[in-house]
Order: structure tokens, then C-alpha cells, then sequence
């Protein structure tokens, strides 16, 4: 079955003033639909086409040669802002509690060491990317990616991810990518993290 771009789970101005209702829209209706018209139109006829798309990206290397980038590109794509939206939400923000505060505080020794780690890898992504809070099978690691590369490639689990690409701020920031980091925390949606780590941690 061919991808679709999820609806968004809140309103197109529910991050605001953090992120302004005109990238919403050009984000998630222009930017996550180019991806996903692309990663269907490279998978279409081959027998990955019907796959989910986190199956497809563990198994990139399985593609045809010919397609691989082009998945790469645009799966990655739809399955990193598929998770990104849902990362975020309106009155969110704060600090992860329970198990997933205390992961966090155990792995980099306080919150505010792990936003440090995590807005410090966002912007020193060169070029275009996503800064990643990721489980590697042993623990928590704060990493990043290039382009619309995504750590389920590399067999990790991502929890938590900014895009950091121009398109994802530029409209209200321009080139201050970490005033843009800085404000995303005030939207990240901790319940949806602490969710998915439950089922790694």
C-alpha cells in the first residue's frame, strides 16, 4: 500500500509562537508530500512497495541499486517528519519524568546536560539534518544524521529527533538555527517519548 502523509495531530498553529503556522503548512503539505510522492514512485513495482516503511529503511542495502538513494532520500524522509510531528504538541514542553527522566539523567548526567549535548549536535550538523535522541540497543546516545538519513538504518531506535533542515525554520528564524532549537523544546511532546522508550528502555 502506497504511504501517506499522516494528518497532523493538532491544529497548524498549535506550536505557536515557537513555530509559526506558515512553515506548518509548508512543512507538512509541501515538504513531507514531496517525500512521500518520491519514496512511492521508487518503490513502485518492486517488492518492497507494500512494506512498512521502517522495514524498508533496516533494509536498505536489500534494494535494487537503482532505488536505494532515492528511498533512502524520501523513505527516510516520510518516516523522520511522520515521527517529528507527533513529537511535538500544543502545551508540551518541560521535562521528560518516571523512567525516561531518569534514563535521560543517568546517561548525561542532568536534563539540562542532554539538551546541551542534543541542541549542540543540531547545530553543528553541517548543511542539512536532524539531531537524534536515540537507543542503540544498550542505552541512550544523542547523535546525528545527514539530509533525511534516519538511525533505524544504523539499528537504532530513535526517540526523539529536531529537524534542523532551513525549510524547518527558516520563515521565522532565518539563519539562527539555535534560537530555533531553543524554542522547539518548548513543544516537545515528552508523553509520546517516554511512550516509545517504554518499549526499549
Amino acid at each position: 500500500m502506497a504511504y501517506e502523509v499522516p494528518p497532523l495531530p493538532y491544529d497548524y498553529s498549535a506550536l505557536e509562537p515557537h513555530i509559526d503556522e506558515e512553515t506548518m503548512h509548508l512543512h507538512h503539505d509541501k515538504h513531507h508530500q514531496a517525500y512521500v510522492t518520491n519514496a512511492n514512485a521508487a518503490l513502485e513495482g518492486t517488492e518492497w512497495a507494500d512494506k512498512p516503511v521502517e522495514e524498508v529503511l533496516k533494509n536498505l542495502g536489500a534494494l535494487p541499486q537503482d532505488k536505494q538513494a532515492a528511498v533512502r532520500n524520501n523513505g527516510g524522509g516520510h518516516y523522520n517528519h511522520s515521527l517529528f510531528w507527533e513529537w511535538m504538541g500544543p502545551s508540551a514542553g518541560g521535562e521528560p519524568d518516571g523512567a525516561l527522566g531518569e534514563a535521560i539523567d543517568a546517561a548525561f548526567g542532568s536534563f539540562q546536560d542532554f539538551q546541551a549535548r542534543l541542541k549542540d549536535a543540531g547545530v553543528k550538523q553541517f548543511g542539512s539534518g536532524w539531531a537524534w535522541l536515540v537507543h542503540d540497543g544498550s542505552g541512550l546516545q544523542v547523535v546525528s544524521t545527514p539530509n533525511q538519513d534516519s538511525p533505524i538504518s544504523q539499528g537504532q531506535t530513535p526517540l526523539l529527533g529536531v529537524d534542523v533542515w532551513e525549510h524547518s525554520y527558516y520563515l521565522k528564524y532565518q539563519n539562527r538555527r539555535p534560537d530555533y532549537i531553543d524554542a522547539w523544546w518548548n513543544t516537545v511532546n515528552w508523553s509520546k517519548v517516554a511512550e516509545e522508550f517504554s518499549k526499549v528502555g
